[in-house]
């Protein structure tokens, strides 16, 4: 298995990963059972997740992307542009929105904001990590992956500057936390 040297350890392995996915769309499942949900992928991070996601939902769905605009390499810049690019009309929908990460909560606020401005029946939120540590705005997701502490993650969609996101696990970036 390619492990990079900027990866000092794996945090979840892909069978980890693959395990507590499943869990999250058995639940989703069961919690959206007789609907049709949209699910919002969050760019570009949240890709892989949200393909690993649907695969497991046992559900008719359909699926969209948004984009927003936060970090500039491992630094949050504080100011979130949230696009919701090509998204039609999502009023009287289940939407759910799917991220990688809530760590300060920012642009989860904005998305949640933007959204429900365009009257969806329903609005939640999956994200695989969760780094409540790093909150600054008050806001939790619906469902969570994994709690984490205040690392900086790279693979399964996770990128540093745009590399490693094809990691089949995720691995902390090691120069970030002054290994």
């Amino acid at each position: 298995m390619y492990i990079p040297k900027e990866v000092e350890r794996i945090l979840f392995t892909g069978e980890q990963l693959g395990e507590r996915v499943k869990q999250l769309g058995e639940e989703i499942t069961r919690d959206y059972a007789g609907r049709e949900p949209l699910f919002l992928g969050v760019l570009r991070g949240a890709a892989v997740f949200l393909v690993d996601l649907m695969r497991v939902v046992e559900l008719p769905l359909e699926i969209d992307f948004i984009r927003t605009q936060s970090y500039v390499g491992t630094e949050s810049c504080g100011k979130v542009e949230v696009d919701l690019m090509n998204v039609g009309n999502i009023e009287g929908k289940d939407v759910v929105i799917v991220e990688d990460i809530c760590d300060t909560g920012r642009s989860l606020v904005e998305i949640n904001k933007a959204l429900k401005a365009k009257a969806p029946k329903s609005l939640k939120t999956v994200c695989l990590l969760d780094k409540p540590s790093r909150r600054v705005v008050d806001f939790k997701p619906d469902y969570v992956g994994f709690s984490v502490d205040d690392l900086f993650v790279v693979g399964s969609g996770f990128d540093c500057d745009g590399k490693f996101r094809n990691l089949p696990y995720i691995g902390v970036y090691s120069s970030v936390n002054n290994v």
